[in-house]
């Protein structure tokens, strides 16, 4: 089955859980201050298109592309709903992100993950994203890993 893949407004109660499920899950994975999670209000806000694939109607996975001064846009909050995994539903969520920074004009996508999301790195590193150092606001921190990949 393919999911539907759509822009969406986060702040729904099944988008709002799966939200809280995939903070609860960072936690486990690293150090609060090693957490770079937006939160509803910034996935609201202009710039940013927060995505959402379902399968048969309910939530199966979700990100979002903020663009950024200069021509950039950064790959937030990408998250599958474990029971999902292993179908495929974070590349169709990246591809979309991908296609709606180019409908945009942005030229460099940039992402910041952790050392312990296997899943994640293969995805992104599969998809032509490749390493570079800290962007933005970020700093070396022993758990995170920055990517960037351009598009023109």
């Amino acid at each position: 089955m393919t999911p539907t893949i759509a822009i969406e407004d986060p702040d729904q109660p099944e988008l709002r859980a799966l939200l809280a499920d995939s903070d609860a899950w960072y936690a486990t994975l690293y150090p609060p201050e090693h957490n770079h999670l937006l939160d509803i209000g910034s996935l609201q806000a202009p710039g940013a298109a927060f995505y959402v694939a379902r399968l048969d109607g309910r939530v199966a996975g979700f990100g979002a592309v903020v663009a950024q001064p200069g021509g950039w846009a950064e790959i937030k909050r990408m998250y599958v709903d474990p029971a999902q995994r292993g179908r495929g539903i974070g590349r169709v969520v990246l591809a979309a992100l991908e296609a709606h920074a180019r409908r945009a004009g942005i030229t460099t996508l940039r992402l910041e993950t952790g050392i312990r999301q296997p899943a994640a790195l293969t995805l992104y590193r599969s998809a032509g994203f490749r390493p570079r150092g800290p962007f933005g606001d970020y700093a070396e921190n022993g758990t995170s890993l920055f990517f960037e990949k351009r598009l023109a």
